[in-house]
């Protein structure tokens, strides 16, 4: 998942460095090498308060300057000048963003409940600014506009479209109101996203006795074993709740009972009865949207949220979302049968539960294409397949890689390293590597984009990271991880690969700045290079011996390759539907609850699945409005992923088609925003998507026309 900490229009940071003189470490200018970088090795929880006020102030006094030039307005003193603004606020929340996701603390929570609503507060006064509005008006409307380059007058209909979707055209109360539920709203995504992690932190799964362990392959024990002395608790092992934790053990225990106690803790995050309970906030998180789209003029949040998306209207969505629904629920209960035919022959007297499904699906899986994960995974290590997404990069858009050791990092664990360009030699990026779960890291995996690539005030180079949540294990010991997780880390660095690419003048178009819908496209194209020979033959090395998979296993692999396809897709666009259909609401005073029951009784959602993210715990819709109304994007991004993969399959000669991967970099990952995608999509593929490809990607029947 793409994770943008802030939604304020905001510049990158100088290449040039001043001197640091500022006694607060996080006003001074990022120095160091690739024209600046964070100082974490400087900054301290007490410095974020008085930083972020004085940031603000510099921030506002900059835009207030802008939309009072007696001068008129013009692209230059209007447009660039905004793209200039906040220097010190881009890289004081840079670092805010970081603290709250992957090193949160109970010092840090009160900090970031008090600070998160003043950004928010910014953004308002920023959209609501009318004399900053009619200067961005002028110039959208101004003849002169033709004679701008296609990137300048896409730079110009995105401010101009920003401000009038946040409000500007409303009247004084109006605008005074959106500005309250924008500052209501920013309290109560911290408050949701705190209570998520409380819950993550506090719930763990106790594994007291050796038959606790029994089933868990040798790295999994070694891992809960570490997890428990880490937290200092007086039995052998302990199953943190988290879903790199939680998903393996529910795939190889045996103990159905403490399937059953491991799935409910990880399923009930934000939905317990204690203080973390998110159920009220969440209602407040919608009602307020709802109110908010209303006074923008729109039916519903889902219509204002998808107003500047690729699929333009919630009904879009739902149609491509329902068109793969059905066809996924009837291969699931085909799977489900299949395995309680196993629970039946074992002697089971039980129907398969949802805490059963991974670990029967993985007995199926064995039995059915002789693939055991256990067979794949000796050959799956973390840092090999690290390599191995180098030497993708280096294949597919000439960049090479080098870990650098003069760049300060916010954690031990995270690895540093410089990005070039093997054809001119020229640094072009920065990439961070933060690889394990901690106390106080959020879940899941995600990219962050530190700071834009831009060449408006020089030649500014990108900086992103990559961040991760496996399970260390013993020291010296090299880490395995599951054919799943090695998907989500081509997945995530498909994100920092469309942000390293990207060669644009501005930095509000630049890199992964593009419509929700579309930003997963690079990262789930660049999933299908995992299962080429070529990465398997290369980077699959087994961690004892160094072989390769052997021909044998990757032939497996390939005839297993759509296997649980279904279960995935159902896990995934339940929790879009639900999500959209929370969104479409005008009146969402509801009981999360019985509203998710509802739903997903009235989809025929099978009793054996869940949905990926339950209400009270889906941070991409609650703890910030990147994904809400939203979630849908995974699968249209999917639709266009498969298309265009099967220009490279099908149109070129296969993966590494040199000259299909030209297209894909000059229309796709190197263009930020600069197009719109529709046309920048139909000038690499030729035509526009086909979601037959990803109905032949998935081995579901495709609907005839």
């Amino acid at each position: 998942m793409k994770k943008i900490i802030l939604t304020l229009i905001m510049s990158v940071p100088l290449v040039t460095v001043n001197a640091q003189t500022n006694p607060n470490p996080l006003l001074n200018n990022w120095t160091g090498p690739y024209g600046g970088v964070p100082a974490f090795t400087e900054y301290k929880l007490k410095d974020f308060k008085p930083a972020i006020e004085t940031a603000i102030r510099e921030k506002l006094k900059e835009i207030d300057k802008i939309a009072n030039n007696p001068k008129p307005p013009t692209f230059t003193n209007t447009i660039v000048a905004m793209e200039k603004t906040g220097k010190n606020l881009s890289q004081i929340s840079t670092v805010f963003g970081i603290y709250g996701s992957n090193m949160n603390s109970p010092e840090f929570e009160p900090i970031e409940t008090e600070m998160t609503p003043k950004f928010s507060e910014l953004s308002n006064k920023i959209y609501q600014n009318s004399k900053l509005f009619a200067r961005i008006s002028k110039v959208y409307n101004a003849p002169e506009k033709k004679k701008l380059t296609g990137e300048q007058q896409r730079l110009v209909w995105l401010y101009y479209n920003n401000f009038v979707r946040e409000g500007a055209k409303l009247d004084a109360k109006s605008k005074t109101r959106v500005g309250k539920i924008n500052q209501e709203l920013a309290g109560l995504f911290t408050k949701f996203g705190q209570n998520q992690l409380a819950d993550e932190g506090n719930y763990y799964l106790e594994l007291k006795t050796e038959a606790d362990f029994d089933g868990l392959p040798k790295e999994l024990k070694d891992a809960a074993m570490a997890e428990a002395k880490e937290r200092n608790l007086a039995f052998m092992g302990c199953i943190a709740n988290t879903r790199s934790s939680i998903e393996p053990f529910l795939t190889f225990s045996n103990r159905r009972d403490l399937r059953e106690k491991a799935f409910q803790i990880f399923v009930n995050r934000g939905d317990n009865d204690n203080a973390n309970n998110n159920n009220a906030t969440l209602v407040q998180i919608l009602k307020l949207r709802a109110e908010k789209a209303k006074l923008l003029g729109f039916k519903s949040f889902a219509d204002w949220s998808l107003s500047n998306t690729m699929a333009q209207k919630p009904e879009r969505a739902m149609e491509l979302m329902l068109s793969v629904w059905n066809p996924a629920v009837e291969k699931v209960h085909q799977d489900v049968a299949e395995m309680q035919k196993m629970v039946d022959a074992e002697g089971g007297k039980f129907t398969i539960a949802p805490w059963d499904y991974r670990y029967y699906s993985e007995k199926v899986r064995k039995a059915k294409y002789d693939l055991d994960q256990n067979d794949v995974k000796p050959y799956l290590q973390l840092e090999k397949l690290r390599e191995g997404m180098f030497w993708v990069a280096g294949e597919i858009f000439n960049l090479s890689f080098k870990q650098v050791y003069n760049v300060p990092v916010w954690h031990q664990d995270v690895r540093v390293f410089e990005v070039s360009n093997k054809l001119t030699n020229k640094v072009v990026g920065v990439w961070y590597f933060d690889p394990y779960a901690r106390k106080g890291k959020r879940s899941g995996a995600w990219m962050n984009a530190h700071r834009e690539q831009s060449k408006v005030n020089g030649d500014v180079i990108t900086i992103v990271s990559n961040n991760c949540n496996f399970i260390k294990g013993n020291d010296n010991e090299p880490i395995l991880i599951s054919w799943e997780d090695a998907s989500t880390l081509f997945h995530e660095f498909g994100h920092a690969l469309h942000g390293l690419n990207s060669n644009v003048t501005y930095p509000s178009l630049s890199g992964t700045n593009v419509p929700r819908d579309y930003v997963e496209f690079p990262s789930q194209i660049l999933e299908r290079w995992l299962a080429t020979s070529e990465v398997l033959n290369k980077f699959a090395l087994h961690y004892k011996t160094g072989e390769p998979m052997p021909m044998s296993l990757v032939n497996r692999i390939e005839k297993a390759a759509t296997f649980n396809e279904a279960f995935s897709t159902v896990e995934t666009i339940s929790s879009a539907l639900v999500d959209m259909k929370l969104h479409m609401l005008e009146n969402p005073s509801i009981d999360p609850k019985q509203f998710e029951k509802e739903t997903l009784t009235a989809l025929n959602m099978p009793k054996e699945i869940v949905m990926r993210h339950r209400i009270p715990q889906f941070g991409h819709i609650f703890s910030s409005d990147d994904y809400a109304a939203g979630y849908y994007g995974y699968l249209w991004a999917d639709v266009i992923s498969a298309d265009a993969t099967e220009a490279f399959t099908v149109d070129g000669k296969g993966l590494y088609d040199k000259d299909v991967a030209k297209r894909l970099y000059d229309n796709v990952f190197s263009i930020g925003n600069t197009v719109d995608p529709e046309i920048a999509y139909k000038k690499f593929r030729g035509r526009e998507a086909n979601s037959d490809a990803l109905m032949r990607a998935r081995n579901f029947p495709i609907t005839k026309k």
